[in-house]
């Protein structure tokens, strides 16, 4: 009993604080813009009026000749003026960059990252690089992070306006932050490698960015998301050996670890969250054709109508129009039989995480009674990675479940990043614990205060990162 009700206040906590607020031709057109960024500070110039969709913005058309430039090149930029709870603006300079990457089918394709630098902090004084991947977890473009973080940008994106409290927290120790839209511009939720060539890509995109001042290839790199932007970060993590070598990445971590698709579906089917199926699930549907036209086959009249209507809604919306849901009242075939379909296991499969080995080390944090995501998964994705030498610190939550983690945890997941970029790097070789909580210890806590005031003042529209914690 105590221990429920124990997990109950942790909800409550992460509620309130990440609610509060809510009470060639192409080297030509990347010089002129970075130029023109440079002028000026991007909270000087950055308008604050409400952003178009991105359908109806031309900022994100891929130009012409886009296909020749480099993974990473900046084709095109503006200044931004981030806002929490779409309301509050942030005292940073921040801007948007179009930059070239690499869909999951090997194609070019053209991706936005928002990126940011300190209050008051010149450029050029060599400061880390951290690449935040948010949890969409949407099928739509229009809740990807470079919307859903602008000001007047409304609350239909309220989950991932939240995580800007956990930027800001990175931003307010000096580094510069990169928040890629890693599904891209169709939405494709769970697509396989593209997540992880987006982010990456992204860093690359921030290093060319001049007016971030960043030390090229040789800037520390840490790469960080939770739940939905977990997946996205492994990807990353499991990508980078290959695809991008060169990058400095000292250290990931991921937390509420989605390396399983098909066991996530299985464990949030009919429960509270269960909005987060049709939210996600068009997403996957694009990105694995095939495995779209099984699910569409055994779709009945009412599944169609709600992913239909779910596919240009954000999550948030999703899930509290879908509680309960039950993906059985929405086909003609039981979910596992339609997850059995030979073409939608071998999808989901390529979807998931463990499959390659991260070079940079990474520490995983995953609550042991997480209702959402099994920690079954972690387990055996992280026990693969060291078996293969990777340096993993991994750390099992007893009294958290998902949503509070994301809170309680990123304490503890900040210190370490810190710790990786700053020189003070963890043991090589593996480590698993199972903790109490993740914020049970000096460090952590000392970090969740340096959080909570570092957001205290964000919120109360105080320059972020004019001074250190």
């Amino acid at each position: 009993m105590r221990t429920n009700w124990t997990r109950r206040l942790l909800g409550a906590m992460s509620t309130v604080v990440l609610g509060v607020g809510a009470l060639s031709p192409v080297a030509r057109a990347a010089t002129t813009t970075e130029a023109t960024a440079a002028k000026a500070p991007a909270t000087q110039a950055a308008t604050t009026q409400a952003p178009a969709t991105a359908e109806d913005d031309p900022f994100y058309a891929a130009p012409a000749g886009m296909a020749d430039a480099k993974p990473g090149t900046v084709l095109r930029s503006r200044p931004v003026q981030l806002a929490a709870f779409s309301a509050l603006p942030q005292k940073v300079s921040a801007w948007q960059l179009l930059y070239r990457t690499t869909g999951w089918d090997g194609s070019a394709q053209a991706m936005v990252t928002t990126v940011l630098l300190p209050a008051g902090r010149p450029a050029g004084d060599k400061r880390a690089l951290l690449s935040y991947q948010v949890a969409q977890d949407s099928s739509t473009a229009r809740c990807a992070p470079s919307k859903v973080l602008r000001q007047g940008a409304g609350l239909e994106g309220l989950i991932n306006q939240a995580e800007i409290l956990l930027v800001d927290a990175a931003a307010a120790k000096g580094w510069a932050v990169s928040i890629p839209d890693y599904e891209g511009p169709n939405g494709e939720f769970g697509a396989a490698r593209q997540p992880g060539y987006a982010a990456l890509d992204g860093v690359r995109a921030a290093q060319n960015f001049k007016p971030l001042g960043l030390d090229g290839a040789r800037t520390p790199v840490g790469m960080w998301g939770y739940s939905g932007g977990s997946l996205a970060t492994g990807w990353a993590a499991e990508m980078q050996p290959s695809y991008a070598p060169e990058l400095n990445v000292k250290g990931v971590a991921a937390g509420g670890f989605a390396t399983d698709l098909r066991a996530a579906l299985e464990k949030i089917n009919g429960g509270f969250a269960a909005g987060l199926i049709p939210s996600a699930l068009p997403g996957i549907m694009h990105a694995f054709p095939k495995t779209g036209a099984v699910v569409n086959a055994a779709l009945n009249a009412k599944g169609k109508q709600i992913l239909a209507k779910a596919a240009g809604k954000c999550v948030t919306e999703n899930v509290l129009s879908n509680p309960f849901l039950n993906v059985n009242d929405m086909t003609t075939r039981p979910l596992p039989q339609i997850l059995d379909d030979p073409q939608v296991a071998a999808d989901l499969k390529e979807a998931g995480l463990g499959q390659r080995t991260p070079a940079a080390p990474l520490y995983i944090y995953h609550a042991i009674n997480d209702e959402l995501i099994p920690v079954a998964g972690a387990d055996k994705t992280v026990a693969g990675y060291c078996a293969r030498g990777t340096s993993v610190t991994y750390e099992r939550d007893m009294l958290s479940e998902h949503g509070s983690l994301a809170v309680t945890g990123a304490p503890a997941a900040l210190h370490w990043l810190q710790n990786q970029i700053e020189g003070t790097p963890a043991p090589k070789g593996c480590r698993r614990a199972d903790v109490v909580s993740t914020l049970a210890t000096p460090e952590a806590l000392q970090q969740f205060g340096a959080l909570l005031l570092a957001d205290l003042q964000a919120l109360a529209g105080l320059p972020i990162g004019t001074s250190r914690w």
